[in-house]
């Protein structure tokens, strides 16, 4: 059974082999999709091929809509996507898998129903198909070699919608059990390493001392340090004196 999440209907149309199929259920269910439609399948329905290679996504075939053509897939959707890696001659608004998804999203925000195309492996849409489309979707991919298999195809238009219609953070550092490094925490290893670093002798010549502390401070402050790190730089330098003493 599909959710009732507001989503896009995946219309896979003529599709050839059970193994792209079942791999375009589990590119959706991978990016919360679960509304799939299968438009005369050649080799028949339920397709034991597919539900091997859904692996875990069987509940997005359980619940397809099996469709005897294109336009029975589409009865019920105001908006269509096509796509295609290929110049159909067609007048059409031409859209990237991103900005189609972010359309799709507006869209269903608004209360219709959409749908995206994808052809059969061998040669994809066919005009008939395409022309009921309100806009093409094309891949910028190598134009030497523009083929992408139909699960890639799914999985790429699927990702972009899930970026389109979910909080996506672009980058986060996953903290293990600690926290950063506080100001005055940071403070206190600078002064530490100053200061044995004055022992040492290291900030020669006096004339160029105060210029190198300058130095090494900025060089802590672009390091973004944990308090664990800060904790193993102080041992660090601990154990190096303790070295240095029991050698002399």
């Amino acid at each position: 059974m599909t959710s009732e999440t507001p989503q896009p209907a995946f219309v896979l149309v003529r599709p050839q082999m059970g193994e792209n199929i079942g791999g375009a259920a589990r590119a959706m269910l991978n990016f919360g999709l679960d509304k799939m439609r299968v438009v005369s399948p050649r080799d028949g329905w339920p397709n034991e091929r597919a539900v091997a290679m859904a692996s875990g996504a069987g509940r997005v075939l359980d619940g397809a809509l099996l469709c005897g053509d294109t336009e029975e897939a589409l009865r019920d959707c105001q908006f269509v996507f096509a796509t295609t890696a290929r110049a159909r001659g067609l007048t059409k608004p031409v859209v990237t898998p991103e900005r189609a998804m972010e359309m799709a999203a507006e869209k269903i925000a608004a209360g219709e129903k959409v749908a995206v195309l994808f052809g059969p492996e061998r040669a994809g849409l066919e005009n008939e198909d395409i022309a009921r489309a309100n806009a093409i979707i094309n891949v910028p991919v190598n134009p030497e070699y523009a083929s992408l298999n139909l699960a890639q195809c799914v999985l790429l238009t699927a990702y972009e919608w899930r970026r389109a219609s979910s909080e996506i953070t672009a980058e986060r550092v996953d903290m293990a059990k600690t926290e950063w490094a506080n100001h005055a925490e940071m403070e206190a290893l600078q002064s530490h390493y100053e200061e044995r670093l004055e022992t040492a002798g290291f900030f020669y010549p006096a004339e160029k001392a105060e210029n190198m502390k300058v130095n090494l401070r900025n060089m802590w402050s672009r390091m973004r340090l944990t308090r664990a790190d800060v904790q193993m730089l102080h041992g660090v330098m601990r154990q190096m004196v303790r070295w240095k003493e029991r050698g002399e």
